[in-house]
């Protein structure tokens, strides 16, 4: 029996090209990503006015179709059922030579575009931990709320013991997502990052310190992971096939294992401890114009699908220092944006799809998913985007305001925005002040999103499009 879901795999898999020009598939919180032969052969117009689909973004090797939390991951597995008969089918001499030139191809395009490859690769590597991040986050924050009121003191130690647990091992997985994107043995991966965390560092000395369990963090088990899957090709080249089960996995690791701990260690842990340092200076010395600057520039990474890329630094602060302090700043995009659509929902009354469209986006919008209103809304009319920028920027600068007076607004994890981000925020003047503070910023992101929005962001073609009524 088809569903809804089904249907829309159905619906987008001709649109794509068809089975024979999908190569990859992968989904991450709102949207399908798709590696394509031939990106000419996507219909991006034809995507777009799916009812599904709320926004289509093009990228190097293909496309990323905007379908919102939840349906996302309901519609993937069903996109891929489809592709299954076109994977099952017997490979010719025709095909595999066409194949080789195809990947020949995609690789010169990845090429063409390194930093933005390798950001799009580290981005990958996170992104499959924040369901982790989530639930582990939203733990600590009910733990600490309980502390706090002093209630439950038998339940706390084992919800602390819950919620640290990831994040004390949080470097083993990211060593095994990097060896698995960059092409190595996943678990020889997490096998070198294991070393960071790993008790019995805290015997070796480097450069005349003691080296600490963790240190260097999520930094130096990436770090470690990278030059491990380095290590493993070049063994797999040199290495007699005889020998290659029992030789390349002992130098993978030892090699590997010496650099990170007599290097890589204490770089990453001089580089975290600057990422934080820097984090904090930022916000307590230029608090009010950060904000601004960083509150404005997130919608267009969202646009971009490069904010993902942000998430080594959230998770380093949150090793750091319990929260990263960055995340509830950058979560005013998402209210400016908010504000941007009930302009358009206020001041286009007549515009019956689009009204439509925006009611069905909000609620993703107020908890942070900002793609549905961003592709649906607010960048197909071109000036409303802008608006939002400047709603964002303006709940940034109040929470930037109040870091310059000591008031750090945090959150324990990555992921949720918006009103998702309530469960999740610490600071060091106590939950009520943060929260305060947190939902200060909220309201003056939506405030100056609308009101940019109602009286700049709608040009007066935009507005006549659709014909007023008559006046009485």
């Amino acid at each position: 029996m088809r569903t809804p879901d089904s249907t829309t795999a159905a619906a987008i898999l001709p649109l794509v090209g068809g089975p024979a020009n999908v190569l990859t598939v992968a989904h991450c919180m709102t949207r399908l990503r798709l590696g394509l032969r031939d990106r000419a052969l996507a219909d991006e117009d034809a995507l777009r006015a799916l009812p599904a689909v709320l926004g289509v973004v093009a990228d190097d090797t293909g496309c990323q179709i905007v379908l919102g939390p939840g349906t996302v991951a309901r519609v993937t597995p069903e996109f891929e059922a489809l592709l299954a008969p076109a994977a099952l089918t017997p490979p010719t001499a025709e095909r595999l030579a066409l194949r080789g030139a195809e990947l020949k191809a995609d690789r010169a395009r990845r090429n063409a575009t390194p930093v933005k490859l390798l950001l799009r690769r580290i981005a990958d590597i996170f992104v499959p931990l924040i369901p982790a991040l989530i639930g582990c986050g939203v733990i600590a924050g009910l733990n600490g709320l309980l502390v706090n009121l002093g209630v439950l003191a038998g339940l706390t130690p084992a919800l602390a013991a819950i919620a640290g647990g990831f994040m004390a091992l949080i470097a083993v997985f990211v060593g095994y997502n990097t060896a698995k994107e960059f092409g190595g043995t996943p678990v020889l991966g997490g096998a070198v990052a294991a070393i960071v965390v790993y008790a019995g560092v805290a015997k070796v000395t480097v450069f005349g310190v003691t080296l600490a369990p963790g240190q260097g963090g999520v930094l130096g088990a990436l770090a470690a992971a990278a030059l491990g899957t380095y290590v493993e090709k070049w063994c797999r080249r040199w290495v007699p096939p005889t020998l290659d089960v029992l030789v390349t996995p002992t130098l993978t690791v030892l090699l590997t294992g010496l650099v990170t701990l007599y290097a890589l260690m204490y770089a990453a842990g001089e580089l975290s401890s600057a990422i934080g340092t820097a984090a904090n200076w930022l916000l307590t010395t230029t608090g009010a114009f950060a904000g601004l600057v960083l509150g404005a520039l997130f919608l267009p990474l969202v646009m971009l699908g490069l904010h993902q890329a942000l998430i080594p630094i959230h998770t380093t602060l949150i090793e750091q220092q319990g929260y990263t302090v960055l995340l509830p700043v950058l979560a005013m995009a998402g209210a400016g944006q908010v504000g941007a659509a009930l302009a358009v929902y206020v001041r286009l009354r007549h515009d019956v799809s689009l009204r439509t469209t925006i009611r069905s986006a909000l609620p993703a919008g107020l908890l942070g998913v900002g793609e549905p209103l961003i592709y649906g809304v607010s960048l197909p009319l071109g000036r409303p985007f802008l608006t939002a920028c400047a709603g964002g920027a303006a709940g940034g600068a109040f929470i930037g305001f109040f870091s310059m007076l000591g008031d750090q607004v945090g959150s324990t994890a990555i992921g949720p925005s918006g009103w998702a981000l309530f469960p999740l925020l610490s600071g060091n003047r106590g939950l009520g002040l943060t929260a305060a503070v947190y939902a200060g910023g909220l309201l003056t992101g939506y405030a100056v999103g609308f009101a940019a929005t109602y009286f700049f962001g709608l040009d007066r073609r935009t507005r006549l499009a659709v014909p007023e009524p008559a006046a009485g």
